[in-house]
C-alpha cells in the first residue's frame, strides 16, 4: 500500500474548527483530566459543558496532564500505518510538557514527525497548522514548511480575560499574592502569552464593561492597516463573546471575527467565563 506523504498533529488545546477536523490528514491527540483519582480524555470522556458541570459540584478543581512518551508512541505507531511522516504543532513549551513527550513518543515509535513549538495556545497552534497545510497544497517541501512555522511561532497577539481567578491560581499559573490581591480587589486580570511562549500578566480592570472596551482598543491598535481577522475564544459564555464581537465590528470596520470554544484543557485552568482574542501578524 503506498503510504500518504504527511499527516498533520497537534493535541487538545488547539481550538479545532469544523474545517480542520474534517480534513482526512488531521489528528489530535488529547490531553487528559483529573478529578481527583478519575481521569478523562480531554474531548473523549469529557466535552467542555460536562467539565463545567463537573466543576460547579466537584469537591476539587480538576488539574490536567500531557499524554506519556509511550501514548504518543501509540499513537504514532497507528498514524505510520498509513503516512510516510508528520508535522506536529504543540502547545508552548513553556506552558506544558506535551511538546517533550510528544518527541519522545516519536523516538520510541521510529516515526519522522517535524515539531513545531508553537510558543502559544488555542488559535495560535490552529493558525500555524492552516498555514502549513495552505504551503504544502502549494508544493512547499516539509523544511520549508517547517521554517515558514517557526519564524511564524510566538508573532501571534492574544489577549485572554480570565474567568475564574481561584482555577488559575489552584492550577499553578499565578500566585498566592496575586490571587489574593485579585480576589480582594474583584478586579479581571487579563493576561497574554508572550513571544517565547509564557504566560504573562498585562493589566487588570474593575469591570466587564472596561474589560471589553480594553480588549477592542488593543484589537483596534493591531487592526490599523486594513482588514483582518481574528478569533474570539470563550469559556461557555457564548452570548458575551456574540457581545463582544459586535463591539468589535462596530468599532474596527471591516474586521472579521470568528467565535469558537477554548478546549476543555484549558478551561480547566481559565475557567468558565473566559474570553480571548487573538490574531497573527
Amino acid at each position: 500500500m503506498t503510504k500518504k506523504p504527511l499527516a498533520w498533529i497537534v493535541d487538545s488545546t488547539a481550538y479545532i474548527s469544523e474545517e480542520l477536523s474534517q480534513h482526512p490528514d488531521f489528528f489530535s491527540v488529547p490531553l487528559n483530566i483529573h478529578f481527583g483519582e478519575k481521569q478523562f480524555v480531554d474531548g473523549v470522556d469529557l466535552n467542555p459543558e460536562q467539565l463545567y458541570s463537573k466543576i460547579k459540584n466537584a469537591e476539587e478543581f480538576p488539574k490536567s496532564s500531557q499524554p506519556s512518551a509511550g501514548e504518543f508512541a501509540e499513537r504514532f505507531r497507528v498514524i505510520a500505518e498509513n503516512y510516510e511522516q508528520a508535522i506536529a504543532v504543540h502547545v508552548s513549551s513553556k506552558l506544558s510538557g506535551t511538546l517533550a513527550s510528544s518527541i519522545a513518543g516519536a523516538e520510541i515509535a521510529d516515526f519522522p514527525v517535524t515539531f513545531i513549538d508553537s510558543l502559544s495556545l488555542s488559535y495560535g497552534i490552529t493558525g500555524l497548522i492552516e498555514q502549513g497545510m495552505e504551503m504544502h497544497e502549494s508544493g512547499a517541501t516539509v523544511p520549508e514548511i517547517d521554517a515558514k512555522l517557526t519564524k511564524m511561532a510566538g508573532t501571534v497577539h492574544n489577549y485572554i480575560l480570565i474567568g475564574q481567578l481561584e482555577q488559575l491560581y489552584k492550577g499553578g499559573r499565578m500566585s498566592g499574592a496575586q490571587f489574593f490581591l485579585g480576589s480582594l480587589l474583584k478586579v479581571k486580570p487579563i493576561v497574554h502569552i508572550t513571544n517565547e511562549g509564557e504566560l504573562e500578566a498585562v493589566d487588570k480592570v474593575r469591570s466587564e464593561k472596561k474589560a471589553f472596551q480594553y480588549l477592542v482598543d488593543k484589537v483596534a491598535a493591531g487592526h490599523h492597516a486594513g482588514r483582518r481577522k481574528v478569533h474570539l475564544m470563550h469559556g461557555n459564555v457564548l452570548d458575551q463573546a456574540i457581545h463582544l464581537k459586535n463591539l468589535l465590528t462596530e468599532q474596527v470596520p471591516g474586521l472579521e471575527v470568528e467565535i469558537g470554544d477554548i478546549s476543555s484543557v484549558l478551561a480547566v485552568h481559565a475557567g468558565e467565563g473566559t474570553l480571548a482574542i487573538l490574531w497573527f501578524d
